[in-house]
Order: C-alpha cells, then sequence, then structure tokens
C-alpha cells in the first residue's frame, strides 16, 4: 500500500500553508456530487503577499516553475480543507493554469509543470490529470501565475 498524501507530504518536507479567506465574491471551492472544484489560487507567501512579475520580462520560467508549484500546495490546501483527507482524492481530473506573461512567452506549460509535478509527487498517479496552460495579459494581485483545478472525490 502506498503511504498517503500527508504522508508524502511529510516525506519531502512539506507542510501545507493555511488557506486564505475570499477577498470579493466568491468561495474558495464547491463539491458538486462527487467533483471538488477549486477556485483560482495564486504564489501566496507566508505574510499574505503574493509573488509578482511578468513570465517574459522580469521573471524566469525557473521562478515561473517554483511559483506554480507554491500555487499546487495553496491547491492541495484548500481541497484538504474541503474534504478533511486528501487520501479523499481519487482524481485530479482538470488543471487551468493561467501564467502572466508577455504577448511573445510561449513556454507557459513549463511553468504550470511546478504545479502538476507537484500533485504527481504528492498523489501519485491520482495526481495525472488534463490541462490547460494559457498567458494572460495580467493576473491579480500581479500574480505570476493563477491556477484551478477539478478533483474527484471520495
Amino acid at each position: 500500500m502506498s503511504p498517503s498524501p500527508e504522508a508524502r507530504l511529510a516525506e519531502i518536507g512539506i507542510k501545507l500553508p493555511p488557506t486564505a479567506r475570499p477577498l470579493f465574491t466568491y468561495v474558495p471551492f464547491r463539491l458538486v456530487g462527487n467533483l471538488l472544484f477549486l477556485s483560482g489560487q495564486g504564489p501566496r507567501e507566508p505574510d499574505g503577499g503574493y509573488r509578482s512579475g511578468v513570465l517574459g520580462r522580469d521573471t524566469s520560467i525557473e521562478q515561473g516553475y517554483q511559483d506554480a508549484r507554491l500555487t499546487g500546495l495553496h491547491l492541495l490546501a484548500v481541497a484538504k480543507e474541503a474534504v478533511g483527507d486528501l487520501s479523499r482524492v481519487r482524481s485530479v481530473v482538470k488543471l487551468f493554469g493561467m501564467v502572466n506573461a508577455t504577448p511573445d512567452f510561449s513556454a507557459h506549460p513549463a511553468v504550470i509543470n511546478g504545479c502538476s509535478d507537484l500533485l504527481v509527487e504528492v498523489l501519485g498517479d491520482v495526481g495525472r490529470h488534463a490541462r490547460s496552460a494559457i498567458g494572460m495579459g495580467s493576473l491579480p494581485n500581479g500574480m505570476t501565475v493563477e491556477i484551478e483545478a477539478v478533483l474527484e472525490v471520495a
């Protein structure tokens, strides 16, 4: 039997960040049947600020990858808040990754891989998913990435 997602997080030395309360008119998640819809998350730092920058101008692909990985931790934290135990996640169905980028930037998938790789690292094959990775002219708070997810849960 493979270790639980929480045990995998402990093995790799990662603690999930606290979840943030929405500042506007939406909820962080919505459970509909066995589908858990997670609102967009960004690379929020412990002080509440966001990692900001524009890929292709002032932020590297490597930094964007790390920002997407941090965003993935926030998605996992919201999922855990929603269902209580990450072992209830049966499948990461879909990610929608948005990258704050210049018009000529084309490495969006390499950036969003930060989140995708983390989900597979923590959830195993359950973390493999369909995905979109697109560029945006801007994102809230100037953040580098925003990612939303749909999960199947037990």
